[in-house]
């Protein structure tokens, strides 16, 4: 798994010139590495990178307590969260240098809830990377009983500055 670097404030974070000189596919593997800071909120969802493929993503974490609804069940938002990091990084490994993407749409489909404690990958894969739009679909899944726990899609744009 990888090391995260986690920064504290946001001048920390890589500068908007420093986003456009190089590829999506450049600046994850430069998260993944440890030479550009991990996103922030990551930290705070216990959740970090472990894999960064051409047009995949995937993301490993174990929600507990923090990550709970008053219930006692995972929150929803930290499934949206994880699957908008691993769907919406996977679309950005295809962004050409220039450019940066945001996400449009998020579609989550929540099968089982998540044990807390229980580690998952969360899985993105893009379907689709035009010069304006990229699809990805993405998954998280039980690390050691590898059940299906929730399914996404999303719809990012892409923008040249």
């Amino acid at each position: 798994m990888s090391n995260p670097y986690f920064v504290t404030a946001p001048d920390q974070l890589p500068d908007r010139d420093a986003v456009l000189s190089m590829s999506g596919f450049e600046f994850m593997t430069g998260i993944l590495e440890g030479r550009i800071p991990a996103a922030p909120i990551a930290r705070h969802m216990g959740f970090t990178l472990l894999e960064v493929k051409d047009g995949e993503v995937t993301y490993r974490g174990a929600p507990g307590f923090e990550q709970m609804n008053p219930t006692g069940t995972i929150h929803g938002g930290w499934y949206a969260t994880i699957l908008d990091s691993a769907l919406a990084c996977a679309v950005m490994t295809k962004v050409p240098k220039g450019s940066v993407y945001t996400t449009l749409e998020l579609k989550l489909n929540i099968i089982r809830p998540i044990p807390a404690g229980q580690s998952v990958d969360c899985t993105g894969r893009t379907q689709h990377t035009g010069r304006s739009t990229g699809i990805a679909n993405g998954t998280i899944t039980g690390v050691d009983d590898g059940k299906l726990y929730a399914t996404a899609s999303t719809t990012c744009i892409i923008m040249t500055p």
